[in-house]
């Protein structure tokens, strides 16, 4: 195999490794070495790849919210309605891929990491940017105050991936996370 789709693997492997680590650990503090080890490659190869931990995470993150706009994009292409908009939003958000112990403390961290960070700042501003947009989208034929709603039901589900990652609501239930934004839309909408 060339070499550059060695890389391409090891940083994939590499970037998993970030995420399950976090995920068993809880938080950020997980080394360098012990993510390349999880990955299979020596530490080295992790700072050549990324140069940081938190350059590591960053690409973590990107990978997730990817995978995210990917499922948000392929539900919401399938939606009929703009309260079927809502609701593909919503599922989106909370996709079994997306709501996994491992992705809640990754987010959990990238939070923290964005009150210090610039480029984590900037990337969160633009998932939250987009979240919000996509709502107004489907809210502005549902409701007089599209922009009100849309921010607390953004709000609404990032509150939900922090209760979770704080353990304050079990482990990851993506139905009922999914069923509480739709009785917050539901509630506001009738």
């Amino acid at each position: 195999m060339p070499r550059t789709g060695m890389m391409a693997i090891r940083k994939d492997a590499l970037v998993n490794a970030t995420i399950a680590e976090i995920g068993r650990a809880g938080h950020l503090d997980v080394t360098m070495g012990q993510i390349a080890k999880a990955a299979g490659v020596s530490s080295a190869l992790a700072h050549h790849y990324f140069g940081s931990k938190d350059e590591l995470l960053l690409a973590a993150m990107r990978a997730i919210l990817a995978e995210f706009g990917a499922e948000a994009r392929a539900r919401l292409a399938r939606a009929d309605s703009p309260y079927g908009r809502l609701r593909a939003i919503a599922e989106a958000s909370f996709e079994g891929r997306n709501f996994r112990a491992e992705v809640i403390s990754a987010w959990l961290t990238f939070y923290v990491m964005a009150q210090r960070d610039a480029e984590a700042a900037r990337l969160l501003r633009v998932y939250q940017r987009r979240l919000v947009a996509n709502l107004v989208h489907a809210l502005r034929p549902l409701c007089a105050r599209p922009e009100a709603v849309a921010a607390t039901a953004a709000a609404l589900i990032d509150g939900l991936y922090i209760r979770h990652a704080l353990a304050e609501l079990g482990p990851p239930d993506g139905d009922a996370a999914v069923a509480r934004v739709m009785e917050y839309l539901d509630g506001v909408l009738a």
